[in-house]
């Protein structure tokens, strides 16, 4: 029974966290699969397999390892010099985009909820600093709250799908893309999230006692990626090609489910970028604590003022910078994590 639950945890955890608020705003689908046509359910497919087998690799072997933090994975798989050099890259980066993720659910706050754009992000960092004096307990507590409401709201936009004329356009859409490229973006896609997600999933399967618990929920969250990322696809592809002039294209779908559906959105959004922003900030202090000998208390309390400070003012300069970077990097490292034993 206990093992059962902790299989449960761990998927809903990895779900997730590579679902994202991605998957609430629809564009990543868009960009890496549905424009794709006919091809993007196939693309879907291979991602998935990606996810099964590389998300559970990283668990398992953080585990074997004994790794404290992705810093330890990186060093495994680069050797000291090259890991350490990998593992700054990737805080400047994790920084930059939880900042981003910071600034997000502030607009959320003032948007939906009518309240001060300030107000959004003090309650989301009061929020994050107390579920972290938990740990990991407390990330998969939450998950197993927000994944079960994304489940849902897949669900409901899937058997509202199918029941229009345009259900099956995604077997019939056409693409003007090279097939490199189409055969490309799932690897280019899972190499992202999976580098990313690395905060979250080394310390998840370092700290689980059992690994046959480590093994089945990756294997699950693997699939469960697939499916929300089929159901959001087929969705999508339905309402293809005028979905595309909307900057959330999910938030078009669900906004024509009447308003329980769209209450249940919002509420997704939020709830989506403080489980992932509650993740990774866990991720980044168990890095920086292997470097600091001070209170994990004031690491995360400090990492949290640099991403207030920095959701305050522009810096999509440095982000522009680091993303091309990044995108190297990303794909270079899961090859990487492919070839190692």
């Amino acid at each position: 029974m206990k093992t059962g639950i902790r299989i449960f945890q761990i998927a809903f955890t990895y779900i997730g966290t590579i679902v994202g608020a991605g998957f609430a705003t629809g564009q990543e689908i868009i960009q890496f699969f549905t424009q794709y046509g006919k091809w993007g359910a196939l693309t879907i497919l291979l991602a998935t397999a990606l996810f099964i087998w590389l998300g559970t690799k990283i668990m398992l072997m953080s585990r074997r390892i004994s790794a404290r933090s992705y810093e330890d994975l990186n060093k495994y798989l680069f050797g000291p010099k090259a890991g350490g050099v990998i593992s700054i890259i990737m805080l400047l980066i994790l920084i930059g985009v939880n900042s981003v993720m910071l600034a997000g659910a502030g607009s959320v706050f003032m948007e939906h909820f009518n309240m001060h754009y300030q107000t959004g992000l003090l309650l989301t960092i009061v929020g994050t600093y107390f579920l972290l004096k938990h740990g990991i307990h407390a990330i998969l507590q939450i998950n197993s709250i927000v994944v079960p409401l994304m489940l849902t709201l897949s669900v409901i936009i899937i058997l509202n799908t199918v029941k229009l004329p345009t259900a099956d356009r995604f077997l019939t859409l056409s693409t003007d893309s090279h097939p490199a490229l189409v055969w490309l973006s799932p690897i280019i896609y899972t190499a992202f999230n999976l580098v990313l997600a690395q905060a979250v999933l080394v310390p998840l399967g370092s700290k689980t006692e059992s690994e046959t618990a480590v093994k089945w929920g990756g294997i699950a969250g693997g699939i469960g990626v697939g499916l929300m990322l089929l159901s959001a696809h087929i969705a999508i592809s339905a309402h293809m090609p005028g979905i595309r002039q909307y900057e959330i294209p999910m938030g078009s779908i669900a906004s024509h489910l009447g308003t329980a559906v769209q209450i249940i959105y919002v509420m997704l959004i939020f709830l989506e970028i403080f489980s992932t922003f509650v993740a990774d900030i866990y991720g980044v202090t168990l890095q920086l604590q292997q470097h600091m000998a001070v209170s994990p208390k004031l690491i995360s309390a400090s990492v949290l003022f640099i991403c207030f400070l920095l959701s305050q003012i522009g810096f999509s300069s440095l982000l522009s910078v680091l993303y091309p970077l990044f995108g190297c990097l990303a794909v270079f490292w899961v090859v990487k994590l492919m070839f190692k034993s």
